[in-house]
């Protein structure tokens, strides 16, 4: 980096070129009003008003966003002749620097994976899609935090490249969701798809898918293969995040709890079907005949039939006590004689009967 050195933006020294793709170039750069190292992502494609008004307008997204685990966007240019982004610049390495040494440690990449998962679900919570999670694009400082850079940078490019790159694909193939080969919608999915991609490769040491036209269309035909033998944690969380089908695939939220060990289970919810109910049909009245009143008995004629009935059954209870309990040492005790034809006028006599019985 040299005093001599254009100023980018008339602010920006850039030194050292980083990295860069197909659509940009990374260097190190110098912010020269506020005296520190910055990373600046300069554009090559040329573009019009309206793709630069575009540029602007996810730029200014990006740099709303602040997670621990997000590359900071402190700046941005639109001008028709200078397109791009200065970012916090980490001082480190990337992750494929470390899987290009062979498989990592199980529990290093469950770690690693639970904190990009929740990079992943602040920024979608943030209506931002990825659209090209790599190793590349995972930075791991000197003090051994993880970083996801490139957050939404594809959007930028996209609108960047509107004249000459319209129609292209983004992203990368290695690490594409089914729904990217196949060439159906792109969304918070397919972040965690690759992501997933990108854990695997980490605990195998072997990239699953790699690139071409075959590998591509390989992840249509078959499912990627989880090792067994790795922690539960890693194996739950893989298997659910490299899903086929998109609709059934964990969020990322729910990826970060699984790796990090927060749950340990994710069911996807299924929503019950909505039963209708039966039509109601409405039912007849039964017709009851009235209710017909029982005439009632006037009080004169109920009283004599009662007299007599209650006489019977006492006459009856009397003597049956009578015969049982109290029996003549004699003998068989002499009944007296019908004292006339049974009724009410009877009873006062036979009463006087059993009286005198009973006493002998």
């Amino acid at each position: 980096m040299t005093d001599d050195a254009p100023l980018l933006g008339g602010r920006y020294r850039l030194g050292a070129r980083l990295g860069g793709g197909g659509m940009a170039d990374v260097h190190r750069a110098m912010d020269t009003r506020l005296q520190r190292l910055v990373a600046a992502k300069v554009f090559r494609s040329a573009t019009d008003e309206l793709g630069r008004k575009r540029f602007a307008e996810e730029a200014r997204i990006l740099a709303g966003l602040s997670h621990p685990g997000l590359v900071t966007v402190h700046d941005f240019s639109a001008d028709e002749d200078e397109l791009f982004l200065i970012m916090e610049l980490v001082e480190g390495g990337t992750l494929a620097d470390v899987a290009e040494t062979g498989p990592m440690q199980p529990e290093d990449v469950a770690d690693i994976g639970g904190k990009l998962a929740d990079v992943l679900a602040y920024v979608h919570g943030n209506d931002v899609v990825h659209r090209d999670v790599k190793p590349t694009n995972v930075l791991l400082s000197n003090d051994g935090r993880a970083f996801l850079a490139d957050f939404g940078v594809s959007r930028l490019a996209d609108a960047a490249g509107r004249l000459t790159d319209s129609g292209m694909v983004v992203g990368t193939t290695t690490y594409m969701a089914p729904e990217q080969v196949s060439g159906g919608a792109v969304g918070f999915p397919a972040d965690v798809y690759a992501l997933g991609l990108v854990l695997l490769e980490c605990v195998t040491g072997r990239v699953e898918y790699p690139g071409g036209p075959d590998a591509a269309v390989a992840r249509l035909v078959r499912s990627p293969q989880v090792p067994h033998g790795i922690p539960a944690r890693l194996r739950r969380g893989l298997l659910a995040m490299l899903i086929s089908d998109p609709t059934r695939r964990i969020t990322a939220e729910q990826a970060g709890d699984l790796l990090s060990g927060r749950t340990t289970e994710v069911i996807t919810p299924i929503p019950a079907p909505v039963v209708a109910p039966p039509p109601r049909v409405p039912q007849q009245r039964v017709q009851r005949p009235p209710t017909q009143s029982m005439p009632t008995q006037q009080p004169s004629q109920q009283r004599p039939v009662a007299s007599i009935a209650a006489g019977v059954v006492v006459i009856a209870v009397v003597t049956v006590l009578a015969v049982v309990l109290w029996p003549d040492s004699s003998g068989t005790p002499e009944l007296p004689a019908v004292s006339g034809p049974p009724g009410p006028e009877r009873l006062p006599a036979d009463l006087e009967d059993l009286e005198r019985l009973v006493r002998g």
